[in-house]
């Protein structure tokens, strides 16, 4: 039996500076190809180290608006990622009633 490869590809075009102006990605299995994105958080865990690793990049255009709403859906979805790998439903409870007072605090669900 034959062991399947998946394919997530990621491409920055950046500016002089080094500082990201568009960041392109595809991911074979999802069928997405050269999706636009503005802005990325990828972690990795190093087992030898014991340490994570990680990449994050926003494209210039990326509004300081935009970033607060990034950063509150990234630790929701970490909480759910979190809970979902370890059974911790009591943490991830209280890591969701932060990221709530995060949302409250930067005015993210404004009516």
């Amino acid at each position: 039996m034959s062991k399947a490869t998946s394919t997530i590809k990621i491409d920055v075009s950046t500016d002089e500076n080094k500082v990201p102006e568009h960041i392109l990605w595809s991911a074979s299995d999802a069928g997405i190809k050269e999706q636009t994105a503005k802005a990325m958080i990828l972690s990795m865990w190093d087992d030898k180290e014991q340490t994570a690793l990680r990449i994050d990049l926003w494209d210039k255009e990326m509004k300081v608006d935009e970033m607060k709403q990034f950063v509150h859906q990234t630790m929701v979805t970490l909480a759910d990622s979190f809970e979902r790998s370890t059974g911790e439903d009591k943490m991830a409870m209280a890591m969701r009633d932060f990221c709530d007072y995060f949302a409250e605090k930067m005015n993210l669900f404004q009516p």
